[in-house]
């Protein structure tokens, strides 16, 4: 019996037998097996491959890196994209990629792919069409329950950023939404107001 994977289809991973693989190995199969620019997360017990992101949600993640760059009130603090974060009690595993990491600086400098959430400071995702459920739900509960203070969704299609913090469970304590094109407060130690009429 091959495993269906959430989301689209590996380009060439047509017909593929992931019979009698766990769940873990599939992933590991199936992440290894990922063309350049895919991600592939295991969220709440499910596999999910995504595509390489469109121009526009690059240039918000850039934008809002540039910003955090210039203008995080720790110079300290170092941003990545990419990074593997291991997320324990959004199910018995998960393994999320966001499109930011904020992190003190040496946080991720060793030869790991997926890295414990304890020096992340803020992750944030920008939605995209197949992503945007996850982002809104399961993550939010994958994020409070890792501990990680903040979590800042770029809702594109809702046009809004809400800003989580205060996690309590798989839940965060606070949440505020703001327009896109408004500016965004984000608590320390970040301390800045993102400006999103750049997006």
């Amino acid at each position: 019996m091959a495993l269906p994977v959430p989301g689209d289809e590996f380009p060439g991973d047509a017909g593929r037998d992931y019979e009698g693989a766990s769940l873990e190995q599939t992933f590991e199969l199936l992440s290894a097996a990922a063309p350049k620019g895919w991600r592939v997360e295991l969220i709440e017990g499910e596999i999910h491959a995504t595509p390489p992101a469109n121009g526009e949600h690059e240039a918000i993640v850039t934008e809002v890196v540039e910003q955090v760059i210039a203008r995080r009130a720790d110079k300290s603090l170092r941003n990545s994209t990419g990074i593997g974060i291991y997320v324990p009690g959004a199910s018995d595993t998960g393994y999320v990629i966001p499109d930011l990491v904020v992190a003190p600086k040496g946080s991720f400098e060793d030869q790991q792919t997926w890295h414990a959430p304890d020096p992340v400071l803020l992750v944030a995702e920008v939605t995209s069409l197949s992503t945007a459920s996850r982002d809104r739900i399961q993550k939010i509960r994958g994020y409070a329950r890792a501990g990680i203070p903040i979590y800042l969704l770029i809702d594109r299609e809702a046009g809004e950023a809400i800003v989580c913090s205060g996690p309590e469970g798989d839940d965060y304590a606070h949440k505020s939404a703001h327009k896109l094109g408004t500016l965004v407060p984000l608590p320390a130690p970040l301390g800045f107001e993102l400006d999103t009429s750049e997006f």
